[in-house]
């Protein structure tokens, strides 16, 4: 049933039938500025499929001959052939035309605007070359000034139909405001255009040059509609000024205004549509960017969420990294270095027996290979766990620890500059601080060539959450140009600090390497003494 009842609702005879209606309600009210049945026409095609023309052109052209026959008998058929068909035909030539070039029914954005409106200049500007055409034809004169001054006016009239009438028609089928624009459409409307046309009826009783200067001011709602409610609001509201023009006109008495009155209503009605629709596509732009930001607000959370679990992850890979470390240290050191231990008590007794059958040299070598594998050994563990940092603190395992032990081997400067409380951070943090001096001091014993190697450490609180800045560089030769982001080492390190959601940024310097780095601890602020060391 729905469908039958769409059907007919589109169908040719029911489409015709309803233009000729309105056709007939606009065909009284033509004047000599303004043509509405013309602009109705040019909606009608624009908006109705090709294959719908010929009922609406059909009737139109048929009340046209009666219309035309009743009015004038003498020019009969003559006068309707000449002065009635050329019109619907052109614009139907037009359209059609431009419909083929892409034209359709909008007036979203200025371009379609623009389009529309040139496509209306064109097709008026057509009929009435053609008009004028058949005119000199009919009468077999030249142009006089009188004939181009009407039509200039018919142009004008032509174009102001479709102004007035071509939004509106758009606006009702194809962008229909909703409640809460009809409503604010309307509010408007008693408080800015009643009091317009007031203003406009109570100026245009006075003698000139007020009616002037009230046609004017008459067209300031229009741009104020415009702004405010679009193309929508500027469609009304110059339907609704025009119309207020004609009947003060009409109810006051005044002759027929100029037309340069209505020229500059066609100017002021295209601006208006030009704002409207700029407005209500800048209107759209910001929706769509407050959307786009609602949508990259939700993003950034998800990714902050999302980074804040990769952080928890890499913090519990690390912990499980660190408490395997703590174990195979623990392992080794009961199993391995007991079983050392007691090989060499077993050779110690062992010694007397070896020196009876003279193989003394034996148990010398025995002894040397274990004190090299007990050493090994203590490296080991402490590459795995440095017993000193869990003996001694952090401060004090960075200051006299086998980072310093490291370095003076390899006869380079250790220069240490620390202060902070390292209790106010968390195992974690603390571990990584190390683990980061102890890698960066390995890198540069082995490939930086330094003589001076500075570790500087500040741990301290703020806002409540507990901070450490190392600050590690030396004099060596640097990174080579070729791998800007550093070796394994330095990737592990920036991993690690990443991991611990700090922040690692890795220094140009005229020598050497500079590394700054920034870790936030876990634990709750507590007050504890500073604890500070200064060593060269």
């Amino acid at each position: 049933m729905r469908t039958q009842t769409t059907r007919l609702l589109t169908s040719g005879p029911f489409l015709g039938v309803c233009y000729l209606l309105a056709w007939l309600a606009l065909w009284p009210t033509e004047q000599p500025y303004w043509m509405l049945p013309f602009g109705l026409r040019f909606g009608a095609l624009l908006l109705t499929p090709v294959r719908q023309w010929p009922w609406l052109l059909g009737l139109e052209l048929g009340a046209s001959a009666v219309l035309e026959i009743h009015q004038d008998a003498r020019l009969g058929w003559l006068g309707f052939l000449l002065g009635d068909l050329p019109d619907p035909l052109i614009v139907a030539t037009g359209l059609w035309l431009l419909r083929k070039a892409n034209l359709h029914p909008s007036l979203r954005v200025p371009e379609d605007v623009t389009r529309l409106l040139l496509s209306a200049v064109l097709i008026v500007t057509a009929t009435t070359a053609i008009d004028a055409a058949l005119l000199a034809l009919m009468h077999q004169t030249t142009p006089s000034t009188p004939m181009v001054e009407a039509l200039g006016l018919d142009l004008l009239s032509n174009y102001l139909g479709v102004l007035l009438v071509v939004p509106l028609m758009i606006m009702l089928a194809r962008a229909r405001p909703n409640r809460r624009m009809l409503a604010n459409l309307i509010m408007d409307g008693l408080l800015v255009m009643l009091p317009s046309m007031a203003i406009l009826l109570m100026l245009s009783e006075h003698a000139s040059p007020q009616p002037q200067f009230a046609r004017v001011l008459s067209l300031a709602p229009v741009m104020f509609f415009a702004f405010r409610h679009g193309w929508r609001g500027a469609s009304l509201a110059m339907i609704t000024t025009s119309m207020g023009m004609s009947l003060v006109d009409h109810v006051v008495g005044q002759p027929m205004p100029s037309a340069s009155g209505y020229l500059f209503l066609a100017v002021a009605g295209t601006g208006a549509l030009m704002l409207g629709s700029a407005t209500d596509a800048l209107r759209r732009s910001s929706e769509r960017v407050a959307e786009q930001n609602v949508y990259l607000a939700a993003v950034n959370r998800r990714l902050d969420q999302l980074a804040r679990q990769l952080r928890d992850a890499a913090r519990g890979n690390l912990q499980a990294e660190e408490s395997q470390r703590r174990y195979m240290a623990a392992e080794l050191h009961d199993e391995l270095g007991q079983n050392i231990t007691a090989i060499q008590t077993h050779i110690k007794l062992a010694q007397g027996r070896l020196q009876a059958v003279g193989m003394e040299d034996v148990g010398h070598s025995v002894n040397a290979i274990l004190g090299h594998m007990r050493r090994a050994l203590h490296r080991l563990l402490d590459d795995l766990r440095p017993a000193v940092l869990d003996e001694f603190g952090l401060l004090r395992a960075l200051e006299e620890g086998p980072i310093r032990d490291l370095l003076d081997a390899a006869g380079i400067v250790y220069v240490t500059d620390m202060y902070g409380d390292p209790r106010l951070l968390d195992d974690d943090t603390r571990t990584a601080i190390y683990r980061l001096v102890q890698e960066s001091a390995t890198n540069t014993v082995k490939h930086a060539q330094a003589s001076h190697f500075r570790l500087r450490l500040r741990i301290g609180e703020r806002h409540g959450t507990p901070l450490a800045l190392l600050d590690i560089r030396d004099d060596g030769i640097g990174l080579p140009g070729t791998v800007p982001r550093g070796g394994r080492g330095l990737q592990g390190m920036r991993d690690r600090v990443t991991s611990l959601g700090g922040l690692f940024r890795l220094r140009q310097a005229p020598a050497g390497v500079h590394l700054r780095i920034l870790l936030r601890g876990n634990n709750a602020p507590a007050t504890k003494p500073a604890l500070a060391t200064r060593t060269a």
